[in-house]
């Protein structure tokens, strides 16, 4: 997949596996490689400053929490309100730009 592409979808990839269920930086991006069936694979360089980010402009909440299966806390983050409104700006956003780019073929 074309990097370029990727990068200038993180916040859209984050704030949509976060829907779902809330999750830790290493869950998050397994649950973002299984869900696209290994297409999309994020590494603590790109995943973690993005979640800081959505996170300081208020569209996720972070808690630390106990792992179940033990191990020092993590940091849970959480899709607010504000993140569910602007999952769905992004959305709107990617939908009209597939359906121009589609007009193109």
């Amino acid at each position: 997949m074309d990097v370029n592409l990727f990068k200038g979808n993180l916040d859209l990839i984050l704030l949509s596996v976060l829907e779902r269920e809330g999750g830790y930086g290493q869950d998050i991006a397994k649950r973002v490689d299984a869900l696209t069936e290994g297409q999309i694979r994020l590494n603590a360089g790109s995943l973690y400053p993005a979640l800081h980010r959505l996170e300081r402009a208020g569209f996720l909440s972070a808690a630390q929490t106990q792992p179940a299966r033990g191990g020092p806390p993590v940091k849970t983050y959480l899709l607010t309100e504000p993140g569910r409104a602007e999952l769905l700006r992004r959305r709107e956003g990617y939908a009209a730009f597939d359906r121009a780019l589609r007009s193109l073929w």
